[in-house]
């Protein structure tokens, strides 16, 4: 009665698009799938954003969309247009909606609410444990992150993209529904990585963020604070929050795929889906979970999903720097905006671009930091492998 061809382990945004996925395709026509959460999530509890052109599969849940973005910082400030992309907002009831009025006309398909307290890796078979049951399965899709093995490595730097944000509305029309703000470094940094985030969806509407990228979260009144600060300098004191959001993701290039076994793999921010330089995970998790039902259907071993690429070491430069010097990621994003197109910086971060193009970008930077962090960096591996052929030759 417990056995089942597929577990998804969390009911958020990884697991549901693979159940989703899973559903759409015949393959899994007749295979047995149960979802496991501590509660059937409807609500509002996350906002999704990520860029894409004008259609995509996701537009019919889109609650708000703009071709234009606002960058600013004490370099340089615009307002430009990203075409042929749209910067769109999904908020979490929506989707939670959508996928559960598709899943509920699948018979195959099994949602129960319960508290999983462990996952395991069995001969021929994984285990998912309850509270008050064992579950049994050929395959564990697994989207809870269990361990915190990421934060006691010192191998890859951890920072958290960190934030409060206050839906707000003014009796009066003070937003400009065309752009959102993409970043606006403005704010006071205080030896951090901090911005301000707007997506505008009504002229009297908008969701403010306030935003990090460091080590440490903030006490929740600092981030109030900091967000009721920059409303009144925008002279937007005649408001009410409608409501709020907090968050925090890990941004690292901690190899997460490394706990995937014969018959369990991690996904969503648990498999290092999450954009280690920005914390971007949506646009990740729809192009993952495409890839990830071809690869189980055609029997690949899962621990080999996952594939190193260059945006990882990018990625893994730009983290380096900023987990040593905190404050320069104003300068250095500042940098990147004041010398690139918008348009071609979103394609960058997406990991869509050729290498002659990401050389475009990078020779743009501010050299030094990068040049430094990659000497560290391949110091730091020839260390690690002359100590790993020492170690051999005195066994």
């Amino acid at each position: 009665m417990n056995y089942y061809d597929y577990i998804i382990v969390g009911g958020g945004a990884s697991g549901l698009m693979m159940a989703y996925r899973m559903s759409n395709d015949p393959f899994f026509g007749d295979k047995s799938i149960l979802i496991l959460d501590k509660q059937k999530k409807i609500n509002n509890d996350r906002t999704w954003c990520y860029w894409e052109t004008e259609h995509d599969e996701w537009n019919g849940i889109v609650s708000a969309s703009w071709k234009n973005i606002i960058f600013k910082s004490e370099l340089n400030s615009a307002k430009e247009s990203i075409a042929p992309y749209q910067y769109k907002m999904i908020r979490s009831k929506d989707f939670y909606s959508k996928i559960w009025a598709h899943l509920e006309t699948k018979a195959t398909i099994n949602f129960e609410v319960a508290n999983v307290v462990s996952i395991h890796q069995r001969d021929n078979e994984a285990s998912v444990i309850t509270d008050d049951k064992i579950f049994k399965t050929k395959t564990i899709l697994n989207s809870i992150l269990y361990t915190d093995s990421h934060k006691k490595q010192s191998k890859y730097p951890v920072l958290q993209q960190h934030f409060v944000g206050f839906f707000i509305k003014t009796k009066k029309a003070f937003f400009d529904v065309n752009a959102a703000t993409f970043m606006d470094f403005t704010v006071a940094q205080k030896g951090n990585t901090r911005f301000m985030y707007i997506l505008p969806y009504a002229n009297n509407e908008a969701l403010f963020e306030y935003t990090l990228f460091s080590k440490d979260l903030l006490p929740y009144n600092d981030y109030k604070v900091e967000i009721e600060k920059y409303l009144r300098e925008k002279n937007i004191t005649d408001y009410e929050i409608i409501e709020k959001e907090q968050g925090s993701i890990p941004m690292t290039c901690y190899k997460f795929w490394n706990h995937n076994s014969k018959n369990i793999i991690n996904i969503g921010t648990a498999g290092g889906w999450s954009k280690a330089s920005t914390g971007f995970t949506f646009k990740n998790t729809t192009k993952k979970t495409i890839k990830l039902v071809q690869y189980i259907k055609q029997n690949k071993p899962l621990p080999k999903f996952h594939e190193l690429n260059k945006f990882w070491f990018y990625d893994l430069l730009l983290l380096d720097i900023l987990s040593k010097k905190n404050h320069l990621g104003a300068f250095l994003f500042g940098k990147m905006f004041q010398k690139n197109a918008p348009k071609q910086i979103l394609k960058f971060l997406d990991e869509d671009t050729s290498l002659a193009e990401d050389l475009q970008i990078q020779l743009k930077m501010p050299p030094i930091n990068f040049i430094k962090a990659l000497l560290i960096r391949i110091s730091k591996f020839y260390i690690g492998y002359f100590s790993l052929i020492f170690s051999k030759l005195k066994l």
